[in-house]
């Protein structure tokens, strides 16, 4: 099963001597010739002697004291790595998973090689505590903002990683929020993400939580911090900037299957856009407008960038010589294209008019120069 996507179990494990002989032995069902690579996080009970009498069935990792989850996942990572594995299994040992499940996560592997397997838990579960369900749900929503992916569950410790795109990165940090870290990363290196459903059961006779709300949920609030801003500062500006999303522009724009007309009011609609007088909501009040009417929205955005910096003192300007044109009213010219905020607010009356007016024309020219040029130069989609 697991020869298949050349992968390997990882279970990291602290002071769970209530399970840890349970999940291993249900590992080994399923996966029988598995590699099974166990890291045991400084454990100070039983767990150290449990893992003694099955350390022939299992590769033992042991920290001297305890590092942190994620800490230990690195060294099971930086294991599986050295022996040419190129998936890792992780599944936690404190009983809330089905050892049983992983055939699942590895069809999907299977399917979608050198991406990430995320076991899917239903957080509804009776089992389930309320503190997770809340700590899930804000985890997803710092994921979505820092990589624009939805997970359903990204708290879940039993997922694959592939490797290969693994190999040269080097992680910060060592206790829970590893696991925030590492898959938002993989995901600013363009990894899939493949959710997958799971059973869950939390047994609290058994069950043991090393979490500690206060300081873990600190450290967690402080990574999505710095993750925000790699977001803000790299992963979108090197998102918008890649060859897939121009190919995605130039499809977008192009349209085979697009009217002529329709181009020409997208380009049209976008110039309005770009000089009515709501500065600043242009395209937050275009954009859904553009949507609803089916528009090109790349034509609508390219033409609304007329109000760019540079065009903004000849819009004022026109703006208020066209209001002036229509209401009457004494303009200082000089004034104007001095651009200072006291003379603007002077011929206000004059700019509010003029500027409507003036899209209005802009709409005109716009769509009837690009309506004109297209019909000229491209023949008009087929429809059936």
């Amino acid at each position: 099963m697991l020869s298949e996507i050349n992968g390997c179990i990882l279970v990291p494990t602290y002071n769970n001597e209530k399970t840890i002989a349970d999940v291993l032995q249900r590992v080994f069902n399923v996966a029988p010739n598995a590699t099974v690579i166990v890291v045991n996080d400084g454990s100070t009970n039983s767990t150290v002697s449990i893992l003694e009498e099955l350390k022939d069935k299992i590769i033992l990792i042991t920290n001297d004291t305890n590092q942190g989850k994620g800490y230990s996942l690195r060294r099971g990572f930086k294991k599986a790595m050295e022996l040419g594995f190129d998936h890792v299994v992780t599944i936690d040992s404190d009983g809330q998973h089905f050892p049983e499940d992983i055939p699942l996560l590895v069809e999907k592997a299977k399917e979608f090689p050198n991406s990430v397997i995320m076991g899917s838990r239903n957080m509804a579960h009776e089992t389930v505590p309320g503190k997770s369900s809340f700590g899930n749900k804000f985890s997803n929503f710092w994921f979505k903002l820092e990589t624009w992916i939805s997970l359903p569950d990204t708290q879940t410790g039993f997922r694959i990683y592939p490797l290969i795109p693994m190999r040269k990165m080097h992680f910060f940090t060592k206790k829970f929020e590893f696991e925030i870290e590492v898959i938002v990363r993989l995901a600013w290196k363009n990894v899939k993400f493949y959710p997958v459903a799971i059973r869950v059961l939390y047994n609290m006779e058994e069950r043991v939580s090393h979490f500690r709300p206060t300081r873990d949920f600190f450290r967690i609030s402080v990574l999505n911090s710095v993750l925000v801003l790699g977001a803000l500062f790299y992963y979108y500006p090197k998102k918008f900037f890649s060859y897939n999303t121009f190919k995605t522009i130039k499809k977008e724009a192009i349209k085979p299957q697009e009217s002529n007309f329709m181009k020409a009011l997208s380009l049209g609609f976008g110039a309005f856009m770009g000089i009515i007088p709501i500065w600043g909501f242009q395209l937050l009040i275009g954009i859904p407008l553009s949507v609803l009417f089916r528009m090109n929205k790349v034509l609508f955005i390219a033409a609304a960038n007329i109000s760019i910096p540079p065009m903004i003192p000849f819009i004022l300007y026109g703006s208020v010589i066209v209001g002036q044109f229509i209401v009457g009213g004494e303009i200082n010219h000089e004034t104007l294209v001095s651009l200072e905020l006291d003379d603007v607010k002077t011929n206000a009356y004059q700019y509010l008019i003029g500027s409507v007016v003036l899209s209005c024309i802009a709409f005109i020219v716009v769509f009837s120069i690009s309506f004109l040029i297209l019909k000229l130069f491209r023949k008009e989609p087929v429809t059936n």
